[in-house]
């Protein structure tokens, strides 16, 4: 196992009702930006819970936060947190709302040039505007780590950021919130917690055993909840153990001490600058060929998943590896997420080439647990997802 640190200072609060706790987390006095998306939290009720919660604090709304955060439409609310002054922030949403609101929590005290310099130039974080989540879709994990995903539409570029400085100060988790989401976002949670263990995961052995352990068993859980999570979103105890599956997935624990991979997420971000593909979608496009392509030097791990969480025990290493590949590809057909670029887009030809020229330019000239794969080899994977 490799050396680690690891701190984590998020508070949980967690369960039925927790949304009415709110006004405790927020500091006496602070004047507040309540962030939020398209508005269904104004349909299912959980607006008018957080409203009712800080009926006695100062809150500015800013709505209309895109599923993936736009930095043109950051921008407007940055304008507002510097004209009024604002000193707490609080996100009310899923992963993008709260990504958003990581890069105003960084960009609110950013002193340089321009603020799409933080991502351009992957300046971490180390202190920035305090905020707090009150999570409505579970996938991400961003309301338990400190790191985010902006994207930009005029230059069709989607880039992470982070630093210690972007922890959620609390974060309110109450799975009645579930009820009320579409199918289609269930599924892309379910799939996007699941491929965030891959990439911390599906790599090689280190030595880890707890580590691998902790990822199986939330793999395992995400196996078993899915369909009960599908069919019946307010099955309470289906629902809690998705979303604390969701949180348990990203927030640093199951990655100490060994290798994380992260080249899925890398491609698929690019999918989804370049075609407006659900995130969670595109990483299902990528994994089956990422392991496809670099099984050799993966396929320890793929056999272990596949015994251990699948339950193959029949074959030889690379038997039981190729069929840990296709039952994740089944598990991602079952929930209704197609696995090759084609059924998203019929202009998919001359993709791998640019996504290529993208790591080559930017310098990712080495990517994967072993910094090894070099943007021909990408443009190969991608390839392959057609």
């Amino acid at each position: 196992m490799n050396n680690f640190q690891f701190k984590n200072p998020t508070k949980i609060i967690f369960g039925k009702g927790s949304i009415e706790k709110l006004a405790n987390e927020i500091p006496e006095h602070a004047k507040v930006l309540l962030l939020y998306g398209g508005g269904s939290i104004k349909k299912n009720g959980i607006y008018d819970q957080v409203k009712m919660a800080l009926s006695n604090t100062t809150v500015i709304e800013f709505g209309g936060i895109p599923a993936n955060p736009e930095y043109e439409v950051l921008l407007e609310a940055l304008e507002i947190i510097k004209t009024e002054s604002i000193s707490y922030l609080l996100a009310v949403g899923g992963g993008s709302v709260i990504d958003g609101t990581k890069f105003l929590s960084a960009a609110a005290l950013y002193e340089g040039a321009s603020p799409w310099n933080i991502l351009s130039d992957n300046i971490r974080t180390e202190k920035g505007l305090p905020f707090g989540t009150v999570l409505t879709l579970p996938a991400t994990g961003s309301e338990m780590n400190s790191g985010a995903v902006i994207t930009r539409k005029e230059t069709q570029e989607k880039l992470s950021m982070g630093g210690p400085g972007l922890f959620p100060e609390f974060s309110i988790l109450d799975p009645q919130v579930i009820a009320s989401i579409p199918e289609r976002q269930l599924a892309n949670g379910i799939t996007d917690a699941f491929t965030h263990v891959l990439e911390q995961y599906m790599t090689y052995p280190a030595g880890g055993l707890l580590q691998d352990r902790f990822a199986e068993s939330i793999l395992q859980t995400l196996i078993e909840v899915a369909p009960k999570v599908i069919k019946d979103p307010t099955d309470y105890e289906a629902t809690s153990n998705f979303m604390w599956s969701c949180t348990m997935a990203l927030n640093g624990l199951i990655q100490q001490g060994v290798p994380g991979d992260w080249a899925i997420h890398m491609m698929g971000h690019e999918l989804t600058a370049l075609f407006g593909i659900d995130h969670a979608r595109t990483l299902a496009v990528i994994a089956p060929s990422h392991y496809k392509y670099n099984f050799e030097a993966k396929k320890e791990k793929l056999a272990q998943y596949g015994e251990r969480v699948w339950n193959i025990t029949e074959g030889s290493t690379d038997d039981k590896a190729y069929a840990a590949i296709e039952k994740t590809v089944d598990f991602f057909h079952e929930l209704g997420i197609a696995t090759k670029l084609s059924e998203y887009t019929k202009d998919y030809e001359g993709t791998a080439e640019i996504i290529s020229e993208r790591f080559t330019s930017r310098g990712w000239l080495g990517v994967g647990e072993h910094k090894s794969l070099s943007p021909d080899q990408v443009e190969e994977i991608v390839k392959m997802a057609y």
